[in-house]
């Protein structure tokens, strides 16, 4: 068995779905609510059952002691930008495959946007990470975004189904996309591939009902899994949501998980 597919066995845990929390904003944004204490943050998410966290290569060290064999894994984000800059959008890979591999990481992820003046560099850079990922057996899961600038194109069925599409073509092995809006649409993007597709939960949502009714939707309409972030290590108990989704996550009845959710009123 090739390194990667032991590597992807140790994400996706017996074949269940992938419950991923990115925590890799203090680099784009600063140290927002929820990830001040990285520790913590890692902690809280690890005890509610996530697969695995996403962070810059410098937080590594500090996560390590609540990452374990079968628990929580360790992905590396490869790719950075941040909000101080005038071209926010245009993500760079800041750290190499082999460095992620010496800090024990599990996967990689790097981050593309679409549809702006520097998507073909960014393409150029996941195309190469992708054949070194092959070359030293290391998932890579590809975050894939559509920003020119409109709210309705970044959640465009059409335009997210062919950022899922390329990932796939391009060689990643799990993409990253935001959630459609309904199953009957996102069910189109996860049937355009055949690798796994897990939903973005974007910027923070008002309500976790609605969080999770997104979740149980995605799951229905053949996702597989989430990374999501701020909804997560910002809710005023991350491991009690944490605990909720992998439910949801780990049921072939998500909607009936939903309605027996104590919190789902919250």
């Amino acid at each position: 068995m090739r390194g990667k597919e032991i590597r992807l066995k140790h994400l996706f845990k017996q074949s269940r779905r992938l419950l991923i929390v990115p925590m890799d904003h203090g680099l784009s944004v600063g140290p927002m609510s929820g990830i001040e204490d990285i520790r913590q943050a890692v902690k809280s998410v690890a005890d509610g059952g996530a697969d695995a966290v996403i962070v810059h290569k410098g937080l590594a060290k500090q996560v390590t002691p609540y990452l374990m064999p079968g628990g929580c894994e360790l992905i590396i984000h490869l790719s950075a930008s941040t909000v101080l800059s005038p071209e926010p959008n245009r993500k760079e890979l800041i750290s190499s495959l082999k460095h992620a591999i010496r800090l024990g990481a599990t996967g990689v992820s790097a981050h593309v946007n679409l549809a702006g003046s520097f998507e073909v560099q960014m393409l150029k850079d996941l195309s190469r990470l992708a054949e070194q990922c092959d070359l030293w057996g290391m998932p890579l899961l590809a975050m894939m975004y559509v920003r020119d600038g409109t709210r309705e194109s970044e959640y465009d069925p059409v335009k997210i189904r062919h950022a899922a599409r390329l990932a796939e073509e391009i060689g990643a092995d799990i993409v990253k996309v935001n959630y459609t809006g309904s199953p009957e649409t996102f069910a189109g993007v996860t049937g355009a591939v055949s690798i796994p597709v897990v939903i973005a939960g974007g910027p923070k949502m008002d309500s976790t009902a609605n969080l999770l009714a997104m979740v149980a939707d995605a799951v229905e309409a053949g996702g597989s899994g989430v990374a999501i972030g701020r909804n997560v290590f910002q809710d005023r108990d991350p491991t009690l949501l944490t605990r909720a989704i992998r439910l949801i996550l780990d049921s072939n009845t998500p909607k009936e998980v939903l309605r027996d959710l104590p919190f789902f009123k919250y």
